[in-house]
């Protein structure tokens, strides 16, 4: 099978700089990309939406919530919730009643909604969430700021973004915490060159969602001696769930695993993707799971850099053939062709 292209745009040549650094030699195996791959402009054509909603100090709606809360219930046409550059610093909820929303940003080093917020529940601690179906967020930078609690308290929780909705896209988004950053919790997901931040746990849930292009920067927590985990998927049973993360790249502080067995059907893949050596050697973890690793699917495939060395993995973990990794690898994974605006493939 071909290696994914995007559809719809050109790839742009990486930039010689770049390509020139040992890094960027190594990363162009994997993440070639440009910066303006896809587009606000791009989507907004292909939604063809009527509305768009500004947000902004000087305009009509000026936080993001008031904006989203003037969307009709039961929406069925595209409507554009505009952010003016800027930090936004409240608690956003997209509900389950209005969908075909889009939230444009201005870029996520220029837009951002930050808030503050602590709990034992996930989900209480979310400072951007989702129920709601068929919605596209790009150019944003999502933050919880909240300290990452009390030495030796780790059940705090701190997340970024809960994604609970069916169809959801983020393009050029990044998502900022201590760490349990990214609930992923189900339905069928897209993330485009993203940024992530986190420590323990920081992608978890039971999405069926590709990662196209990640960034992935690994902090420290000193709350705990354990080592935490990039991922932690939430499949118990055979469906469809999973996360799989295409041709990005994971690097940061301190050392992780690339996920845990959490349940016993927990299945995470990374391919074509540059593993720094902040990468534990074993790769993954069973830490805090008592079942049976028979039936989970945590691997790799065609990864690079340091911390992609496979000899010390652990027995139960997979390094997948290429016939293996091509059900997984394109967009069918989510049935993107489906839904998505636009895509790599």
């Amino acid at each position: 099978m071909a290696r994914p292209r995007l559809l719809l745009l050109p790839l742009l040549a990486v930039a010689a700089a770049v390509l020139s650094s040992p890094l960027g030699r190594a990363l162009a195996k994997t993440a070639k990309k440009s910066n303006d791959i896809v587009n606000g402009p791009l989507l907004t054509s292909k939604i063809n939406a009527k509305r768009t909603l500004i947000v902004g100090p000087e305009d009509e709606f000026k936080t993001v919530q008031s904006a989203i809360d003037a969307v009709p219930v039961g929406n069925t046409e595209w409507v554009i919730v505009h952010l003016r550059s800027g930090i936004y610093r409240e608690k956003v909820m997209i509900p389950e009643t209005k969908p075909f929303i889009f939230v444009r940003g201005n870029g996520k080093g220029r837009t951002s909604i930050n808030h503050e917020s602590a709990s034992s529940h996930n989900a209480e601690s979310a400072a951007f969430t989702v129920h709601a179906d068929n919605v596209i967020v790009f150019g944003l930078s999502i933050r919880n700021s909240a300290r990452a609690g009390l030495p030796n308290v780790p059940e705090v929780r701190t997340v970024a973004a809960m994604v609970g909705g069916d169809k959801i896209a983020f393009y050029h988004c990044a998502f900022y915490s201590p760490h349990h950053t990214l609930f992923d919790v189900a339905g069928r997901h897209y993330y485009e060159s993203c940024y992530i931040q986190g420590n323990i746990d920081f992608i978890f849930g039971g999405g069926q969602s590709i990662f196209q292009c990640p960034e992935i920067f690994v902090k420290p927590d000193r709350r705990t001696e354990i080592k935490g985990s990039i991922t932690a998927q939430n499949r118990k049973q055979e469906d469809g769930s999973g996360f799989v993360f295409i041709k990005g790249k994971v690097y940061g502080v301190g050392q992780v695993y690339l996920g845990r067995a959490n349940e016993a059907y927990s299945r995470v893949i990374f391919a074509d993707t540059y593993l720094s050596k902040t990468i534990n050697p074993a790769g993954w973890t069973s830490y805090g799971y008592t079942g049976s690793t028979d039936h989970v699917m945590l691997g790799e495939f065609n990864c690079t850099g340091p911390g992609s060395e496979a000899t010390k993995r652990e027995p139960w973990s997979r390094q997948l053939t290429q016939e293996e990794a091509d059900k997984f690898i394109n967009i069918d994974f989510i049935n993107g062709k489906e839904w998505l605006p636009a895509y790599y493939y």
